[in-house]
């Protein structure tokens, strides 16, 4: 599927963390994102995201400008992932996604600094303006 460029800043080279447990979904969104030039890491648990972070955000090439997120996922959910990462004080952004679309999770999510939750099944155009909004605010462009 053939996605449009969503305007004259283009998200490519932009290095996007993707965890979710359901392959299809990871597939799907990694694949959408690389299609628009970002370069992707996956995850399939909240584990693995902290695993691969230790790594790669002291590695200048490595490191997430963002990270897209399930919230519900085994062994560490996605918002144990954002808790986790804001007692750390890292500043990547963060977008969530969830299949419940209950207000409490967006809530949750968001003052817990989520940038944006998006409720599956999600426009995939959706997603790509959230990594660029996501990007474009954290780096001033």
């Amino acid at each position: 599927m053939t996605l449009p460029m969503l305007s004259s800043m283009s998200i490519k080279l932009l290095r996007v963390l993707v965890a979710d447990d359901n392959d299809d979904m990871r597939s799907r969104v990694t694949e959408t994102l690389q299609a628009h030039g970002c370069v992707t890491l996956e995850a399939r648990n909240g584990e693995e995201v902290l695993d691969l972070l230790v790594v790669a955000l002291d590695d200048p090439v490595l490191r997430p400008d963002v990270i897209v997120a399930e919230v519900r996922m085994p062994r560490l959910s996605g918002l144990g992932v954002l808790a986790a990462l804001r007692r750390a004080n890292c500043t990547v952004p963060v977008i969530m996604t969830t299949i419940v679309s209950d207000d409490s999770i967006h809530t949750v999510a968001k003052r817990n600094g989520a940038v944006r939750v998006l409720n599956k099944p999600f426009d995939l155009r959706d997603l790509l303006v959230a990594v660029q909004d996501a990007t474009t605010a954290r780096l001033g462009w």
